[in-house]
C-alpha cells in the first residue's frame, strides 16, 4: 500500500498545487494548528483550522443557472454522484462512509447510515452507478472494496475488490449485464458479474495495463461494444487502449479455453505529448472518443477511423476561482477532470480550478 500512497499523493498534490503553493515556499511555512473542537459530527475528522476548507464555510447559494442545497449532516465530503431510474440523486459521503439520496421533487435528503463503517473512517469514493434492479453500487479506495446498497431494505453489502498488492478501485459503471471498474494504481480494468454479488467468491475478468508502472484512468464503451481507457505515467506519456471484448469472449467460446492472451484483442495508441493527465474519457455519439487533460486547459477528440487526435482548449479560468493573491501563478489553467455526454450528443466536463461546468456541441 506504500506505493499507492506515494503515487496518489504525488498526483493529487500536483492537482492541488495552485491552492498550496504559498505555504510550501521557504520562509512562508506556518505551523499547522491541530486544535480540534469536538462537535459529535463528521467535522471532528478535521482540526478546527481545516474545517472551512473541508467542511464548507457558507450557506447554500444560487444563481440564475445553478441552485445549491445544504446537506443535512455537516462535513460529509460528498464525491461520486448519480441519478437513478426514478430521477433521485444519489451520492457517496467520503467522510462518513454513508450514501445519501436527494429527491428533486420534494427537495429532501435521506441519509443512510452504514453500520459496518469503522469510526472516523474516510475513503475516496470516485465511482457510483445505479443498477437495473435499483441497487446503488460504488467504489471505496481505502478498503479496496465495491459496495452494493439495496434501497428497499436499506442494506449495505461489501464486496472485496480483486487486488494483488496495490489497488485503487476508482470509477464504476454498469454496461449491459456487467460492472466495469478501473483500478487506478493496480494497472487494470476489471469486469464483474453483479448477479454473483451474493456469493462468497465471484468470477471476474481483469485486463492488465500495457504500460508498466502506469495508472489506469477512466473508461468508456463505444457503440460497437469496444472498451476504451487510458494508461499513463504521471506528467510523462500515456496510451489510449481499445479492448474488443466481444471478440475476446467469442474466441473463448469458440476455443473452449477460459484463459486466452488478452493482448490479441487490444489496440494501443500513443497519446499526444501535450496530454499528460488524461483522467476523463467518454464515447461520443459521433463515434469519436473524447478525453480531458487535468494538467492543462486542453481536451481532445480521437477519431478511430483515421486514428487522429484533435486538441481543443477551454477559456481561461476567472481569477476568483483559482486565487492568485501572491501573483505566483502566471498562466492559470482550468484543469478539466471528468467528462460525460448527454442525449443531445453534447460533451460535458467539469473544470476543476475554473470552478465551472463546460458544455461543447461537437456538431
Amino acid at each position: 500500500m506504500k506505493k499507492k500512497g506515494i503515487i496518489v499523493a504525488a498526483f493529487f498534490g500536483f492537482i492541488l498545487l495552485t491552492s498550496t503553493v504559498m505555504i510550501s515556499l521557504p520562509g512562508l511555512m506556518t505551523p499547522i494548528d491541530t486544535e480540534t473542537t469536538i462537535t459529535g459530527t463528521p467535522a471532528d475528522n478535521f482540526p478546527d483550522a481545516q474545517r472551512a476548507q473541508f467542511c464548507g464555510s457558507g450557506d447554500a447559494k444560487s444563481t440564475s443557472y445553478v441552485r445549491e442545497f445544504t446537506i443535512p449532516t455537516v462535513c460529509t465530503n460528498p464525491l461520486a454522484i448519480v441519478t437513478d431510474f426514478e430521477g433521485n440523486v444519489w451520492f457517496a459521503q467520503t467522510n462518513t462512509g454513508n450514501l445519501a439520496k436527494f429527491d428533486p421533487l420534494t427537495e429532501t435528503f435521506t441519509e443512510y447510515e452504514n453500520p459496518t463503517w469503522p469510526p472516523n473512517g474516510r475513503s475516496m469514493m470516485w465511482g457510483i452507478d445505479a443498477a437495473p434492479d435499483g441497487s446503488i453500487w460504488y467504489t471505496d479506495e481505502t478498503f479496496d472494496s465495491i459496495w452494493k446498497f439495496t434501497p428497499h431494505n436499506e442494506k449495505y453489502q461489501r464486496l472485496t475488490y480483486p487486488s494483488q498488492g496495490d489497488a485503487l478501485p476508482q470509477k464504476l459503471k454498469f454496461e449491459g449485464s456487467q460492472v466495469i471498474v478501473n483500478d487506478f494504481t493496480g494497472n487494470k480494468i476489471t469486469f464483474l458479474d453483479p448477479t454473483q454479488a451474493e456469493q462468497k467468491d465471484f468470477n471476474y475478468l481483469s485486463i492488465p495495463s500495457p504500460v508498466d508502472d502506469s495508472v489506469t484512468g477512466d473508461f468508456a464503451m463505444d457503440a460497437e461494444n469496444n472498451l476504451w481507457y487510458t494508461n499513463w505515467l504521471f506528467q510523462q506519456s500515456g496510451v489510449l487502449v481499445k479492448f474488443d471484448q466481444d471478440g475476446y469472449r467469442e474466441t473463448v467460446v469458440d476455443t473452449g479455453e477460459e484463459l486466452l492472451p488478452l493482448f490479441d484483442h487490444i489496440e494501443v495508441l500513443a497519446l499526444p505529448e501535450t496530454m499528460q493527465t488524461p483522467n476523463g474519457v467518454v464515447a461520443g455519439e459521433d463515434g469519436k472518443i473524447w478525453l480531458v487533460d487535468t494538467s492543462s486547459s486542453y481536451f481532445f477528440s480521437f477519431d478511430p477511423d483515421d486514428e487522429t487526435f484533435t486538441q481543443y482548449v477551454t477559456s481561461d479560468p476567472p481569477l476568483s476561482s483559482y486565487g492568485n493573491s501572491s501573483g505566483i501563478i502566471k498562466t492559470p489553467i482550468s484543469r478539466p477532470y471528468w467528462v460525460e455526454t448527454n442525449d443531445m450528443g453534447q460533451i460535458i466536463f467539469n473544470e476543476q480550478t475554473a470552478n465551472r461546468m463546460a458544455v461543447m456541441d461537437p456538431k
